[in-house]
């Protein structure tokens, strides 16, 4: 049985108190010193350490509450699959500059053709660069604005949503929204022009917004308020991903 080693126990209760727990780990920073390292490059190491734990601990924090329905990389993305967007372009967007400049993105394509996935991608890029990020389905924000209201807790559902760097609001499309759930949908997009960005994700050109909407008049304004200071991405292509994928798995089984 090894003895307790009362400078360590010592060591290891102040990192607790302090709040800084890779300091109790750091013999494995003695380990990796040089012979000739003095006491400066102990503690310069000591603290890079720490502060890289911290930042990873922000990033997975950041992470979680974004809510993403699965987390996509966009190293994982097949951009040879893009007709109309490049690789590079995408690239220059997950810079994030665009957030910097409470820019938005909307991404307007067929289903299957990764609209979700690149969002997403740019969403995790977001986070890694230290903005608070929130993930949606325009339905399942449709529906939490409701319930806001219906408990009397709107104002405090704004307040949260105003402290977001990036709203992505995804599958914007197909489902009719009534005049209830598109004007509290045009308020929070309104709230956020010019002073945040949004990503949003459609199957539908701007011209068939007015299928999702019963307002015409608001859908022109939503559309004016999305598209100004934006980048719009033409998604479609040919073949759907999902699809393709569904087909190669049949083949692999026959």
């Amino acid at each position: 049985m090894s003895e307790i080693n009362p400078v360590k126990e010592t060591i290891r209760l102040y990192a607790k108190q302090l709040r800084t727990p890779t300091f109790s780990r750091y013999e494995n920073v003695i380990r990796q010193l040089a012979p000739s390292d003095g006491y400066d490059q102990f503690l310069c190491q000591l603290m890079k350490q720490e502060l890289n734990q911290r930042q990873e601990t922000s990033q997975r924090r950041r992470i979680k509450k974004a809510g993403f329905p699965i987390t996509k990389s966009l190293d994982e993305f097949e951009f040879s699959r893009l007709e109309h967007v490049s690789e590079a372009f995408v690239r220059e967007l997950s810079s994030c500059d665009f957030i910097n400049n409470r820019q938005n993105v909307v991404m307007i394509g067929n289903p299957g053709s990764g609209k979700t996935h690149l969002a997403i991608g740019l969403g995790m890029k977001a986070c890694y660069a230290g903005f608070n990020v929130k993930f949606y389905t325009a339905v399942n924000l449709a529906n939490e604005l409701a319930e806001a209201i219906e408990f009397r807790r709107l104002s405090k559902l704004e307040k949260s949503l105003a402290k977001i760097d990036l709203l992505i609001i995804d599958e914007l499309s197909y489902l009719t929204f009534n005049r209830h759930q598109s004007e509290m949908l045009f308020q929070v997009i309104s709230d956020r022009s010019e002073r945040a960005s949004v990503i949003i994700t459609t199957n539908l050109e701007f011209s068939r917004w007015t299928e999702l909407f019963e307002n015409e008049i608001m859908v022109a304004a939503l559309i004016d308020r999305v598209t100004f200071r934006s980048f719009i991405l033409n998604m479609n292509v040919q073949e759907s991903y999902r699809l393709e994928q569904t087909i190669s798995k049949m083949k692999q089984g026959q």
